[in-house]
């Protein structure tokens, strides 16, 4: 959970000290570090829920698994894996919606995960 909420104290700094994310300055990071909050966020879930989480390199078997505790917070981790690689590799900025997403995304996975205890 520490891991998790991590990734989101950072992803709220930056929108902190740099305004709003989806005016284009730091979206890809901001973005990514929503993506890795929503990853992190998924293993508590899966561990408190079913006493194991996805490991390997397959974001749709993390998808499946989480799918078996709730099939919206498997919809919103694969929303959120669907923008990884195009935050972290592509040389241009994510557009606002992407930003949107990836906030919305993050905290439903994130308060589901704190909703837990």
């Amino acid at each position: 959970m520490r891991v998790a909420q991590q990734f989101s104290l950072a992803a709220e700094l930056i929108e902190e000290f740099t305004g709003e994310p989806g005016e284009g300055t730091v979206n890809n990071a901001y973005v990514t570090l929503c993506v890795h909050s929503g990853i992190a966020a998924a293993d508590v879930l899966c561990c408190a829920r079913l006493g194991e989480y996805s490991r390997g390199e397959d974001h749709k078997a993390a998808v499946a698994l989480l799918n078996k505790v709730d099939k919206n917070l498997g919809n919103a981790l694969a929303r959120l894996l669907a923008l990884k690689t195009a935050a972290g590799y592509q040389p241009f900025s994510l557009a606002r919606q992407h930003v949107i997403t990836a906030r919305r995304q993050s905290e439903l996975l994130l308060a589901a995960a704190r909703d837990l205890g």
